[in-house]
């Protein structure tokens, strides 16, 4: 373990975040966010970018004569929520919060560049990530087709989420799948309505929803080798119909998920087999629709092992979850790894008290006492990437 090299910084931190959460802006909305990350970088001293993807910002840092290049990403935006704290930071926005820690992470990658621009040593160049919009799972794609990764060429890319329920200071590190692709479906079944006395005379497409909607449970228990995992959750039951009148047509929508692109494809064609054939065998049809939102949060190897040393050196072996079960939840930095190599890690924000409460949580605050923690990773993991002799 070593002493925290960013102690010094935790009040400016602290007090960016909190200025962060009292005027939290959605997906995309992110102007005053990303103007005040902006007005900071170039304060340190950094070469900024900003526009990239609609309101991403990119901070460059460039220190001795060596190409190599890596990639520092933090999230921005807030969620439509109603906060419910009472602190003097709460939100001021009526219904958006900042209930997920985006404002955490924007504020330790701060904190690592104003170290970093102001006492760093390495050799090479520090891409600062500052990205929009992963709430809808497009920020990292707009920022991706924007030619973020051709303009500034890194080698590797990473990132951090902060994780309620895991103890403060902690961190999670594994190679593969570390989060769940997300993908929404809708089946239109189309039946032939009727009198609700008189059932024979037409085909109830509740009775054929239902039996869809079951014949979807055993995909996963079927279909999948139990090895793997998967979930397929029907989350809507719309019908046209009323009281008395057996509807034409039912809509059921959800959400599937998957650590795998292959499980991730037999689920997709699995479903669409399952219904269309219970629809045909009662002699409707029906359209299936299936949108795929974030794929799976997939770490390579050798940036996986990468980044769980760097946490040892900070944290110490005994506080490094290398055996943490990985959430079904989804993260857009998926596609940034589909792009460059990578490693995404979570940081403990606490198992009991407010760091504990969950995100997405009207109650949820970001722990400030894992500030320095996080900005001292990144701070590592640049020194140790980009030291003057070769990578080790």
């Amino acid at each position: 373990m070593q002493e925290l090299t960013t102690h010094h910084l935790h009040d400016a931190m602290r007090q960016w975040r909190h200025d962060i959460h009292r005027h939290p802006e959605l997906g995309f909305e992110e102007q005053e966010t990303s103007g005040k990350v902006a007005a900071l970088l170039q304060e340190f001293g950094l070469e900024v970018h900003t526009g990239i993807g609609g309101t991403g910002v990119v901070g460059v840092l460039k220190r001795g004569s060596a190409e190599r290049m890596i990639g520092l990403r933090a999230d921005m935006d807030a969620l439509a929520i109603t906060e419910q704290n009472t602190f003097d930071h709460a939100s001021q926005i009526p219904g958006k919060m900042h209930a997920c820690g985006h404002d955490g992470h924007t504020a330790m990658l701060l904190g690592a560049a104003s170290h970093l621009a102001r006492a760093g040593t390495f050799d090479g160049t520090v891409i600062f990530i500052f990205q929009p919009a992963e709430e809808h799972g497009k920020g990292a794609k707009a920022m991706i087709a924007d030619g973020l990764f051709e303009q500034f060429p890194v080698q590797d890319v990473y990132a951090i989420h902060n994780f309620p329920s895991l103890p403060k200071g902690h961190f999670v590190v594994r190679p593969g799948p570390v989060m769940a692709s997300e993908d929404n479906f809708e089946i239109v079944i189309k039946g032939v309505g009727h009198h609700a006395a008189m059932p024979h005379r037409g085909v109830d497409p509740i009775v054929v929803a239902s039996q869809v909607v079951l014949g979807l449970q055993n995909i996963v228990s079927r279909s999948i080798n139990p090895s793997e995992s998967g979930v397929i959750s029907v989350t809507e039951f719309i019908t046209d119909g009323t009281t008395n009148v057996v509807p034409t047509t039912v809509t059921l929508k959800g959400d599937t998920r998957s650590y795998r692109p292959e499980i991730q494809n037999l689920i997709e064609e699995r479903m669409k087999q399952v219904a269309t054939g219970i629809c045909e065998a009662h002699g409707i049809t029906c359209e299936f629709t299936y949108l795929r939102m974030f794929d799976s949060t997939i770490n390579s190897s050798d940036e996986a092992a990468i980044a769980a040393r760097v946490a040892e050196s900070l944290v110490g072996p005994s506080s490094i979850e290398h055996d943490f079960e990985p959430p079904m939840t989804s993260e857009d930095f998926a596609f940034m790894l589909q792009a460059k190599p990578g490693c995404y890690l979570f940081l403990g924000n606490d198992g009991e008290g407010p760091g504990g409460c969950g995100l997405h949580n009207p109650g949820y605050d970001f722990n400030d006492d894992i500030l320095c923690v996080g900005a001292d990773f990144w701070v590592t993991l640049v020194e140790t990437e980009l030291r003057p002799a070769s990578r080790t």
